[in-house]
Order: structure tokens, then C-alpha cells, then sequence
């Protein structure tokens, strides 16, 4: 089969691999689309703490498709049956998952390899996070179960209540998620952002202002937001979606006081931040981090898909054969377009373009 496998930073390969061998409790998923990550672009220049034991590994992690084998134990699906598979399952023993804080298991199992023409789900995230697709379900809307997940947590550990004022700074693929489910929950949406393609989403998903900071300085960006606040005092919640030092600072002095800031976006390791403590204190700013998703975050993501709630598909910029994932990671080092769509050679007829698969 034809795989992306990731050596290093900056060197990912797309080869010819052997197929996997599939286990008791394994399934064997035919893709049929995988879709690009903001978490795989940042790995791809500078790799990744947690993603790979070992290398080379394969490459990418939101999939849907088509399970075409099942090992010997399997009862959760049949052959031929379509399916989208999760990146993770929790071990469901550690101290965390005993607390119900499973992003935060000890032994947390991630998947990777959905860059390929087969991926073998192990047995663990067969059993508690792969699912049937619902009917009129794509296969590419589904494939962002996954990002959507990861959003639904950082909208609820935001606490996002109809009526509050939410800044989402950031608009990339996991800030727009967040401007829509925000959205979808009542709240007044300020979305920050560079670029009219994706601030034209943003309006899209239900933000009411977006504002773009592309020649603003944090100073301007933080003037800019509170002027769309009730009295300029500030939003009630700040998500921070973009993942630097100086965002993260941005986002203490745009909340209001007694207000909430979710430091979602992952800076690289090792980064550190400088916050002024007088803010934080005195006005007793609640700040919070949130990583991944869970079982659970993942199912309520496929039912808000299937359901017709948020249009995770229009996030598709485009859809490209497989074999030309490497052309995509470097459009995404370009900042051009939002996400992509990789379509395996199978799948090519149904689901790429007429002149791409001609």
C-alpha cells in the first residue's frame, strides 16, 4: 500500500509499505479520506512530544472509511461496513481515567498512519472509539469528527452559556470549530484572525464580528476586541486557538474581570510565557488548559456532523490524491487554505475532482 511515513522534521516520505497484519480484536480500515491537522503541519516542521515512540511512523490522523477486515474478536462492525475511526483511546485503569479525565490517561493510546491507503485500528480504540457512519454522512464531513471533538471539550471546559461574549483568537480550522459550536450555544462570537478566506468562515459558523489582525498590533488587536465588548470591558471568555507566547499574553488582557481565559492552542515545547499577575489577580481571572478530546467528545462530535449542526465539509479547501500529500503540507507551510482532503487512488472516481482522477 502507499503510506506517508514520517522520519524527522521536515522529511516525510510517501512509500510503498507492506499491509498490516491484522489482530484478534484489530481492524483493518480501508480510507477513504483522511484531512489535514494543524497539529500535523506543526509536527512536520518541528515535530511532535508525544505522536511517535519511534520512527519512521505513520503520518496523519483524521480518517474515515471503509473496514475491509476484521480480526477474530471483533462484534463492533462487519466488512464493507463504513466507519470513522478516533485518534486515541484511554486506558480506562489510570488515576485519571478513575476521575473521568481522560485526555489525561497515563497510558493514552494515539493513532497514527491515516496518510495511507490502509490503517490498522489496534484493538483498544476499536472497542471504545471507532463508529458506524450515520446515514447521508460523508466520508469527508466525517473524517472532522475528530478536530470537532477537540473543540466541543475546549468549548465545555469554557463553560460557554447563551448570551456570554466569547474572543476566539485564531482562525484556523480549530478556532472556526470553536466559533461555531459557541454559536450553536447562544454565545456573542469575536473572532480574530488573518486573512479574508478564512474571516469569511468565521461569519459562516455564526461569529458576529470578526476582526482581521493581520496589520494590527497586539496593543490594536486588544483595543480592537474590547470595542466590540458591552463597555470595552472586556470578553467574558477568551479562547486563545493559535498557540504562541504572545497570544496567550493577549488573551489575559482582553478578558474582563471574574471572566475565563482557555489556553487551547499548544505552543512548542519548551516555550515559556510572561503574564502580568496584578490582572490575574485582582481581578480574578480563571485561566485553564485543555488538551484532545474523549470518547465521549467524539461521539457528540459525529452526532452534531450527521445532524446537520455544523458543516465541518465547508473547512475542505480542497481535495487532492494521496500520492500528493507532500504538495499539501507545503500549501499549509504557505498559509494557503484552511484544510485539505487526502482521497487514496480506491476512491479516487467518487470523491476527487474529474480532472484529478481522469
Amino acid at each position: 500500500m502507499l503510506a506517508a511515513m514520517f522520519y524527522a522534521p521536515q522529511d516525510v516520505r510517501m512509500e510503498e509499505c507492506p499491509l498490516p497484519r491484522v489482530g484478534p480484536g484489530d481492524v483493518l480500515l480501508q480510507v477513504a479520506a483522511a484531512t489535514t491537522c494543524g497539529t500535523d503541519i506543526k509536527t512536520y516542521r518541528r515535530g511532535h512530544p508525544l505522536l511517535f515512540h519511534q520512527t519512521p511512523a505513520g503520518f496523519g490522523h483524521e480518517v474515515a472509511g471503509v473496514v475491509a477486515a476484521i480480526g477474530s474478536q471483533v462484534t463492533q462492525c462487519r466488512e464493507g461496513d463504513t466507519v470513522v475511526v478516533a485518534n486515541s483511546a484511554p486506558c480506562l485503569h489510570c488515576f485519571y481515567c478513575q476521575r473521568g479525565r481522560y485526555s489525561l490517561c497515563e497510558d493514552l493510546l494515539l493513532l497514527n498512519g491515516a496518510y495511507a491507503e490502509y490503517l490498522l485500528v489496534p484493538e483498544r480504540i476499536v472497542r471504545q472509539n471507532t463508529y458506524l457512519l450515520p446515514p447521508h454522512t460523508s466520508f469527508l464531513a466525517a473524517a472532522l469528527s475528530e478536530p470537532l471533538a477537540c473543540a466541543l471539550h475546549g468549548i465545555d471546559a469554557s463553560e460557554v452559556r447563551r448570551d456570554d461574549t466569547v474572543a476566539i483568537l485564531g482562525a484556523g480550522p480549530l478556532g472556526l470549530l470553536l466559533t461555531a459550536l459557541a454559536s450553536l450555544r447562544g454565545a456573542h462570537v469575536i473572532l480574530t484572525g488573518r486573512g479574508e478566506e478564512r474571516l469569511a468562515l468565521g461569519k459562516r459558523f455564526g461569529a458576529a464580528h470578526t476582526i482581521d489582525v493581520s496589520s494590527l498590533s497586539y496593543q490594536e488587536q486588544c483595543t480592537a476586541v474590547r470595542a466590540e465588548t458591552e463597555g470595552q470591558r472586556g470578553a467574558d471568555i477568551v479562547i486563545e486557538a493559535v498557540g504562541t507566547p504572545e497570544t496567550w499574553s493577549l488573551a489575559t488582557r482582553i478578558v474582563r474581570p471574574g471572566g475565563l481565559v482557555n489556553f487551547f492552542g499548544g505552543c512548542a515545547s519548551g516555550t515559556t510565557v510572561t503574564l502580568e499577575t496584578r490582572p490575574l489577580h485582582y481581578d480574578e481571572i480563571t485561566t485553564r488548559g485543555v488538551f484532545h478530546h474523549t470518547p465521549a467528545y467524539f461521539a457528540q462530535a459525529l452526532d452534531l456532523i450527521s445532524g446537520g449542526h455544523v458543516d465541518t465539509e465547508a473547512l475542505i479547501t480542497a481535495r487532492y490524491p494521496l500520492a500528493d500529500l507532500l504538495e499539501v503540507l507545503q500549501l499549509l507551510l504557505q498559509k494557503k487554505g484552511v484544510k485539505y482532503a487526502l482521497i487514496p487512488p480506491a476512491f479516487a472516481a467518487s470523491l476527487l475532482p474529474a480532472a484529478d482522477h481522469a
